[in-house]
């Protein structure tokens, strides 16, 4: 599969890996191959986000905030709070007594001494490599771009989309988005 993807998808993967060694993590998630994406200028993925006004900054920053809730979204935050509990106010008290961060989940590959290792990609980052050909599929395109590797990241779900969603990029605004971008 990976032969049918564009260079600026396989930049994605590249430096999706880059961004995980560097940041030590067990493994490569979806949000690594987002971060990967808005590395780079000038494809359809970051022309979409850039339409919506996303940064890298803004994207560390969304998906560390959602990490920090446990994954939950905005909209369950608010669903919750209907019911009268306070999401923010149970992770502070979480965190008061567990530290900063103890429900983002997060985990830290283990140093190694000797050669390098590569980091390997989580069940959701597989999942995405497989649904962008699905999405690359459903538009007609014969080969898989970092527009397909976007769409499937919010596909997908999880806490890269819900962090996309809460940044405003849905499914369908990144679809009607390439849509209108690339005439058929």
């Amino acid at each position: 599969m990976f032969e049918q993807f564009t260079k600026a998808a396989r930049v994605v993967v590249r430096d999706g890996v880059h961004i995980a060694e560097q940041d030590e993590a067990a493994l490569i998630e979806p949000e690594h191959l987002l971060l990967g994406m808005l590395k780079q200028d000038g494809t359809p993925a970051t022309a979409a986000l850039a339409h919506h006004a996303v940064t890298t900054s803004a994207a560390r920053d969304a998906i560390a905030a959602t990490r920090r809730r446990g994954g939950l979204t905005d909209a369950d935050s608010a669903a919750l709070s209907e019911f009268g509990i306070d999401v923010d106010a149970i992770v502070a008290a979480v965190e008061q007594t567990h530290g900063e961060g103890a429900l983002a989940g997060t985990v830290k590959r283990r140093r190694t001494v000797g050669p390098r290792w590569r980091v390997a990609f989580s069940s959701d980052s597989k999942r995405v490599l497989q649904y962008s050909l699905r999405e690359a599929v459903e538009r007609g395109d014969r080969s898989i771009g970092d527009e397909h590797v976007l769409l499937a990241i919010l596909r997908v779900g999880g806490v890269t989309a819900n962090a996309l969603e809460s940044l405003g990029v849905t499914h369908q605004s990144v679809r009607a988005y390439l849509g209108s971008a690339s005439p058929r």
